[in-house]
């Protein structure tokens, strides 16, 4: 297909979590080395954020107005954006829309990367999936937990290769600011299976073993998932220790005063905030699931529950808190790996 040099990360999603952090960050480390034009949702978290990235290195940001993954809009906009750059390579950061952006890419020439950073439940190798994933070229997993979970649900066409390609971060130096008691951390959205319930739950062991604590809870709400999480937290006999930040740009600071981040999720591919949160040498806890084990196999030293299984999950973070500076300075070690694994 010859040298490809101008190219587009396609990110269509509403929502304000790591994937669509993740496309910015991207946009930000490729300009460096070509033209590069994002395009996003109208309207939505990634425009909101441009002032951090548009005209760094020359980066676009283009958007499109839809109402549904399959639309017209996106079909025609998204090829006029392709033409108008004269666009390469594209990296879609996503799933539903592709089946409009199959039709958009029809008879150009287009090097389509797929990039997969979340666990997918449902095979889709249909006759229809079949053909909207077959003019993709690579499709890249940021673990190996999601290279393989790629190859399970996802058609491939004779051309199709895949590639396993670990993000990388800027990580920076761990500091502690000691708080009067303990401090525990969960970041991300407040959603279906993202762990705080769960984390929340476990934390009734330090209540019965009067351990005094502070749980901050750093995120915002998924679509309807407001209602069925505050009611669940307004009965909380302990909630006045469960701090709901919302979302914020501090990250940082929260970092700095967690002594524990309890993750608890039920399927994440490679996790933005635990990775930040393993490298500023937190002592953390997750569930025996997805890229988990595979982060252990690396080397860095964490703490897992397991699976699903909240009974276990407080006791393992009763014994964290009880060997707490033990545990921390089995940690100590992780800023320096991290650092290394995904440089």
């Amino acid at each position: 297909m010859g040298v490809k040099q101008n190219t587009a990360i396609i990110c269509l999603s509403p929502y304000s979590g790591g994937m669509e952090l993740d496309a910015i960050k991207l946009s930000k480390k490729l300009s460096k080395f070509t033209s590069i034009t994002l395009i996003a949702k109208k309207g939505a978290f990634i425009e909101s954020k441009k002032d951090e990235f548009v005209g760094f290195n020359g980066i676009k940001l283009e958007t499109i107005s839809f109402k549904s993954s399959f639309s017209v809009n996106i079909i025609l906009n998204a090829r006029k954006i392709i033409k108008k750059y004269n666009i390469k390579n594209v990296i879609f950061f996503g799933a539903s829309e592709l089946k409009s952006l199959y039709f958009s890419f029809l008879g150009l020439d287009v090097n389509l990367i797929v990039r997969h950073g979340t666990t997918k439940s449902t095979p889709k190798k249909d006759f229809f999936h079949k053909l909207i994933y077959s003019n993709v070229n690579y499709h890249v997993a940021i673990c190996k937990h999601l290279e393989q979970n790629v190859r399970y649900i996802i058609p491939f066409g004779k051309q199709t290769k895949s590639k396993l390609i670990y993000s990388s971060f800027e990580f920076s130096e761990p500091k502690h600011i000691k708080q009067d008691k303990l401090t525990l951390l969960h970041i991300g959205r407040i959603a279906h299976g993202k762990g705080q319930v769960d984390a929340i739950k476990a934390c009734e062991i330090l209540v019965q073993n009067n351990i005094d604590f502070v749980f901050y809870i750093v995120g915002g709400f998924d679509d309807g998932c407001e209602n069925e999480f505050m009611n669940f937290y307004n009965s909380c006999n302990y909630k006045e220790k469960i701090k709901l930040v919302g979302f914020t740009n501090d990250i940082k600071s929260y970092l700095q005063k967690a002594d524990i981040f309890l993750f608890p999720s039920y399927g994440e591919g490679l996790s933005n905030a635990f990775l930040e949160a393993i490298s500023n040498n937190l002592v953390c806890i997750s569930y025996n699931n997805t890229s988990f084990p595979e982060l252990k196999d690396l080397g860095l030293y964490f703490k897992m529950a397991n699976d699903k299984n909240v009974d276990d999950l407080k006791k393992v973070l009763f014994e964290v808190a009880k060997n707490l500076e033990t545990e921390k300075q089995k940690t100590s070690k992780n800023y320096l790996l991290a650092k290394e694994l995904f440089a």
